[in-house]
């Protein structure tokens, strides 16, 4: 069976891949699947010059943000991957990025749900007081709860896919994940 790399482009991406493959069955081991986060996508020429077709020559690939897609296109046409559209390449594109995708799929209050129990909704509540915040839709506050803190992206993408009601998943998420076993 040939490698695959999934190529993601942060940490809490590369968790959210692993809680939900872990959560429908998969063992990425046995089905040689290494998710690997590139440290932002503007990394991805040199992933895919150590996984592509010219290195390693693993089955490759991939979630994005919408706003990384064009460049990501790009690296694989010049990586000799192919020009078709992202999905059919196997990269799959985030509405916004994979949190506003989590956010959108589990619904406002299963997400303050997530963030209740782990005793911080009083911290989001500060936040949304916040002057730059105020006039802000919730999903806006959300996203910038996850993303400004340090680590705290790390610390909610599996709990936010943990928390999924069973067969819904955001559709990138849960295409690539499905991807795997083919």
């Amino acid at each position: 069976m040939q490698a695959t790399t999934v190529l993601v482009e942060g940490e809490s991406d590369r968790l959210a891949v692993e809680t939900l493959a872990f959560r429908l069955g998969h063992d990425l081991t046995a089905l040689r699947v290494s998710v690997v986060p590139m440290g932002g996508a503007t990394s991805i020429v040199r992933f895919l010059d150590r996984y592509g077709p010219n290195g390693a020559g693993h089955r490759l690939f991939g979630l994005c943000d919408a706003g990384e897609s064009p460049g990501i296109a790009r690296a694989l046409g010049r990586a000799g991957i192919g020009s078709g559209s992202l999905a059919e390449l196997g990269f799959h594109v985030c509405h916004d990025d994979l949190e506003d995708e989590l956010i959108r799929c589990l619904g406002i209050d299963a997400v303050l749900n997530v963030i209740a129990a782990q005793r911080e909704l009083a911290s989001f509540r500060l936040l949304q007081r916040q002057p730059s915040l105020r006039q802000r839709p919730i999903t806006a506050q959300l996203r910038r709860f996850f993303g400004g803190r340090s680590g705290n992206k790390v610390r909610y993408a599996p709990l936010l896919v943990d928390a999924l009601p069973a067969g819904h998943a955001p559709p990138p998420l849960a295409r690539l994940v499905a991807s795997f076993s083919r």
